[in-house]
């Protein structure tokens, strides 16, 4: 299975400089679009997760931008045009804020932003900033981040809207073996 954008860094309209119609309380909410190639025809669902590894030395640890858990293929399928190649999955644009009318139930994790750590009053109850898709805004340099996507023939157990990503973590760990998975390092400007 392989990750494919259609930018090598991440443009500004899913990143720091969004336009303030594609942001809610500053931070940038339309997810950006990707596609997966060669996803194995056992694969009924999939995993996945935005994080960016270089936030550590800016907030001391790993900041999670995005993940989503139990995404059926088979109606992921269904959202494909009908000139699409069949053996290519499309994710959307502004595919996490839409998700839960295109797909209800598939869960969507909280992002850093729910952290205590870092909680701020403002955001304390809005889903649309601590459950989707926070876009990149790197404060101090250009940062890359790692999207990654499972591939499994089971749904992940225990997984429900909110969850923290270390779930996804271990359930992915756990059901073994995994039918399929892709990483890919986008940079994001600061």
């Amino acid at each position: 299975m392989r990750i494919i954008t259609d930018f090598g860094t991440i443009p500004d309209r899913y990143a720091k400089r969004a336009p303030q119609s594609l942001t809610r309380k500053g931070r940038p909410v339309v997810s950006f679009p990707f596609r997966l190639e060669d996803v194995p025809q056992e694969a009924r669902y999939l995993h996945c997760m935005l994080v960016d590894p270089d936030s550590v030395p800016v907030c001391g640890f790993p900041w999670i931008h995005w993940s989503l858990a139990n995404l059926p293929v088979d109606a992921l399928a269904a959202l494909q045009s009908d000139e699409a190649d069949s053996s290519v999955l499309a994710i959307p644009e502004d595919f996490s804020r839409n998700l839960p009318n295109l797909i209800p139930g598939v869960p969507q994790g909280r992002t850093s932003a729910a952290s205590p750590l870092v909680m701020e009053e403002e955001i304390a109850d809005d889903p649309a900033v601590l459950m989707r898709y926070n876009g990149p805004t790197p404060p101090d340099q250009v940062h890359d981040y790692v999207l990654s996507v499972w591939a499994t023939k089971e749904a992940l157990p225990n997984l429900e809207e909110g969850f923290w990503l270390n779930a996804l973590v271990h359930a992915v760990h756990s059901a073994q073996p995994v039918a399929a998975a892709a990483r890919v390092w986008l940079p994001a400007d600061a």
